[in-house]
């Protein structure tokens, strides 16, 4: 199911996803749209908007390099991993996967009966 607009829990996620894609290969801003969309299914679609900010904080902080390159008479902007950018996206991933483990626990038990505590 497509999502028109993204859950406001989604903070962090587009860092983590691009970080993500980053890894296999270098890609352009509209590049990284197109895959996020594409590798979660229609799930999560980022735009603009939220992906280009995010990868000038990225760089920012020095966890993307960027070149810039011509292809069809335009020049695009290419963003790639850092040796920092690696080290970032595992604490990342890691930091994801203890808190989705730990939301995962949540919902499988249930919130405790508050009426019978009373």
């Amino acid at each position: 199911m497509s999502r028109t607009k993204n859950p406001d829990f989604m903070n962090g996620v587009p860092e983590l996803l691009i970080l993500r894609l980053l890894k296999d290969r270098e890609m352009y801003g509209y590049d990284l749209v197109r895959a996020i969309k594409e590798s979660t299914g229609g799930e999560i679609a980022l735009g603009e908007g939220v992906i280009y900010p995010t990868l000038h904080d990225l760089e920012a902080k020095g966890f993307l390099d960027t070149r810039r390159m011509a292809k069809n008479g335009r020049t695009r902007i290419y963003y790639k991993l850092t040796r920092k950018g690696f080290n970032r996206l595992a604490a990342a991933a890691g930091e994801w996967s203890r808190i989705a483990v730990a939301v995962a626990k949540c919902m499988e038990a249930g919130a405790p009966d508050a009426m019978a505590e009373a």
